[in-house]
């Protein structure tokens, strides 16, 4: 029965609700839709609104705008317009000038042409005098206007030649009165700039022992250490009488100075046998080279010489190693080089090839033994060979006067030569020892059948051989000379080479009775 009820009555009532329900939400969503409408309605006329007001302004500036562009326009151009006035003013200005200038220029131009009319008339009375005079004085002195004037000319350069005669002799006379004061003053400042020391290092040919039984060892078993050594170093050994000393014998210092170091070190450490004199020899020979090397930059460097080949700078350095007469080879290159760049200053020549020429002048003492002449040419043929200048390579070959010197800077390396050679302190071969050199080249020279006397001369670094013309034809004298040579070579040591001079003279002799 409830059930009945309630679906008789709850169903149609649940039923009209929704109906009714349905149509409130439809009414609603009317009622919003209608005022989202009017809403936007009122924003598009907002918006239409603020756009017209925007649109006016931006009309009322573009106004704004255009109308100062035109005020500015106006004032330039009244501006432009009162600036062309003012330069038509002075152009009129300039024309009126210029118009009364030419009237100015046409005055004077028909006051010139008058002067002229009036100048050339007188030109030709004048022309017209000069011929009257011209002839009378040819009709007085009968001579051509030409032969007087070749005349006139001969007499002027007569007189010109004498007045320049009178100046050269002057300036002869005074040139002569003062050249051999000015040398000596270059000469005596350039010594008293030069800072060198008195005494240079010698080359050390001997190795003191701690007792004469260490001779015994460097000999070794049947004479192994000792060929050993000399097989290695390329020296001779010489173990004599002389107490706790040995000897090195050999013409390249350089060897010698390895040998000398290398039994040093063998000495020191007490080991010596063959497989450890090959060790201390490889050793030392690398330290040598690499001395010869920085000796070599260290002379380039010290003097600012730039651009030296490599294979000189070792050159350079192995001088290092070389003496003569006691002097440092080396020493003496680099005080040359000194010198010649001083003289060179003082007197204007270049100082850079002074002082280049003067390093390099004894370069080939590094190798004399090793090439056939004197070291200046074998000097120039080596510095030929690695490229430097022929204006180098001069001063080299003439600085023993080889050959004829090209430049005054070959002269002044000879000087600085001469002055580095001959300064106090500089060698230090004593009076005996090289009067006994003379008198041995001249016993050498003597010692040949037909020679009759010999004369040392130039410090030993010529010998005059006079021999007899009847037992000594040209061609055996040719021989002669070459043997006097090679003896001179075999028997002495000496520092460059040695001139054999040999002179053959015929003599005939008759009597008038």
């Amino acid at each position: 029965m409830v059930v009945y009820i309630i679906l008789k009555y709850a169903l149609p009532s649940l039923f009209l609700g929704l109906v009714i329900g349905y149509f409130l939400r439809r009414y609603i969503a009317k009622l919003k839709i209608a005022s989202a409408e009017k809403t936007a309605e009122n924003i598009l006329r907002e918006a239409e609104r603020e756009a017209e007001a925007k649109k006016r302004e931006a009309i009322l500036e573009t106004k704004d705008q255009l109308f100062r562009e035109r005020s500015n326009l106006e004032r330039e151009t009244r501006e432009r317009r009162a600036e062309l006035q003012r330069w038509e003013k002075r152009l009129l200005q300039k024309e009126e000038n210029l118009d009364k200038r030419v009237d100015i220029l046409e005055k004077k131009e028909k006051l010139i042409s008058n002067r002229e009319r009036v100048v050339e008339s007188k030109e030709a009375e004048i022309k017209k005098a000069q011929e009257e005079i011209k002839k009378e004085l040819e009709r007085i002195s009968s001579l051509t206007a030409e032969e007087a004037k070749q005349m006139l000319i001969r007499s002027m350069e007569e007189e010109a030649k004498r007045d320049a005669q009178v100046i050269i002799n002057k300036v002869e006379a005074e040139a002569k009165a003062t050249a051999e004061k000015k040398a000596r003053d270059i000469l005596a400042y350039t010594i008293q700039r030069l800072s060198s020391e008195i005494t240079s290092e010698i080359t050390v040919t001997s190795v003191s022992l701690p007792n004469d039984e260490m001779k015994g060892r460097i000999i070794g078993r049947e004479g192994r250490n000792i060929r050993a050594l000399e097989t290695l170093t390329g020296v001779d050994v010489i173990i004599d009488d002389t107490p706790e000393a040995v000897v090195i014998s050999s013409f390249d210092p350089v060897r010698r100075e390895i040998a000398r170091v290398s039994m040093e070190r063998l000495i020191a450490d007490g080991r010596i046998h063959p497989a450890r004199i090959e060790e201390v020899t490889t050793k030392v020979t690398k330290e040598i080279n690499q001395l010869i090397l920085e000796e070599g930059e260290r002379a380039a460097f010290d003097l600012s010489i730039q651009g030296l080949a490599p294979e000189l700078i070792q050159y350079i350095g192995r001088l290092h190693f070389r003496t003569s007469y006691g002097q440092n080879i080396l020493a003496h290159s680099k005080e040359v080089a000194n010198l010649a760049g001083m003289i060179a200053a003082e007197i204007g020549a270049d100082v850079e090839v002074a002082k280049r020429g003067g390093l390099l002048h004894d370069i080939g003492k590094a190798v004399v033994t090793e090439g056939d002449g004197g070291h200046a040419l074998v000097g120039g043929e080596l510095a030929r060979k690695y490229g430097e200048s022929p204006q180098i390579v001069n001063i080299i070959e003439a600085h023993h006067n080889d050959k004829e010197p090209l430049s005054v800077e070959a002269i002044i390396v000879q000087a600085a030569d001469a002055i580095s050679a001959s300064r106090p302190g500089a060698r230090r071969e004593s009076m005996d020892t090289y009067l006994k050199r003379l008198e041995s080249l001249e016993k050498i020279a003597e010692s040949f059948e037909g020679v009759e006397k010999s004369f040392a001369i130039q410090a030993g670094r010529e010998i005059r051989v006079i021999v007899n013309n009847d037992k000594i034809d040209d061609e055996k004298a040719r021989e002669v000379a070459r043997d006097i040579a090679k003896k001179i070579e075999k028997e002495l040591k000496y520092p460059g080479r040695i001139k054999v001079t040999l002179i053959r003279e015929t003599r005939i002799v008759e009597y008038a009775r």
